[in-house]
């Protein structure tokens, strides 16, 4: 019997994964069966079984490949001195999530957030699929943790809020933009990034513009 390469897996691993993330996309986890999923990925069931014996481990191989492309994206940021600001990283992260090795969804915006939703609201049902999110996100919260103690270090912002409390809120941002693509439609990365730079800018602007009402109050008196 010829020996399957590794190549060759891996293609077939993928080809599953990405079938079963246009469905549960399209139609929903639950809506979605193991016969779905053979017929979207054009595969056998032996081939599919080979590799996953059920949505609940399909689901969870797609949620641990788009933790491990964030954390790539992360290391990358972490190693440059000074590191880049939210919105470029921001924008890095989630153009490598929709267009890397697990862009499940072939860039399309909307269908990867249809897909996230789906993966978070499986995690109130399914402990382990809950167990991997917990062990994603808290790598996630280090990660921003440490870029913003980077940013204290280098002065561009505050030293006086802890750092944790910056990176769930911008955790959080980057989450209520998913949330806004699935329920209401494709909306360009770009717009979270201009969203970021205008909050980053706040403390320049408020502190420019009290510096010259304070100029403005010295002349007129």
């Amino acid at each position: 019997m010829a020996r399957v390469s590794q190549a060759h897996l891996d293609a077939r691993r993928r080809q599953i994964l990405d079938g079963a993330a246009r469905c549960f996309a399209r139609n929903g986890f639950h809506a979605t069966s193991m016969q779905d999923v053979l017929r979207e990925a054009g595969l056998s069931a032996g081939a599919v079984y080979r590799y996953f014996r059920s949505k609940e481990e399909i689901i969870g191989a797609i949620a641990r490949e788009c933790f491990a492309t964030v954390r790539a994206a992360f290391e990358d940021a972490a190693r440059e001195t000074p590191p880049p600001p939210p919105d470029v990283i921001v924008g890095r992260v989630l153009h490598q999530v929709y267009e890397g090795p697990a862009g499940f969804t072939q860039g399309d915006g909307e269908s990867f957030a249809r897909l996230i939703l789906q993966v978070w609201s499986e995690t109130l049902r399914n402990d382990e699929l809950a167990a991997i999110l917990r062990d994603g996100f808290g790598h996630l919260r280090e990660g921003w943790t440490g870029l913003v103690e980077s940013y204290q270090q280098a002065g561009l912002v505050r030293e006086d809020i802890p750092a944790d409390h910056m990176a769930r809120t911008l955790i959080g941002a980057v989450q209520g933009f998913i949330a806004q693509q699935a329920l209401f439609g494709t909306v360009d990365v770009e717009v979270l990034r201009n969203g970021l730079r205008g909050i980053m800018s706040m403390g320049a602007t408020v502190s420019a513009a009290s510096a010259a009402s304070a100029a403005s109050a010295e002349r007129a008196s």
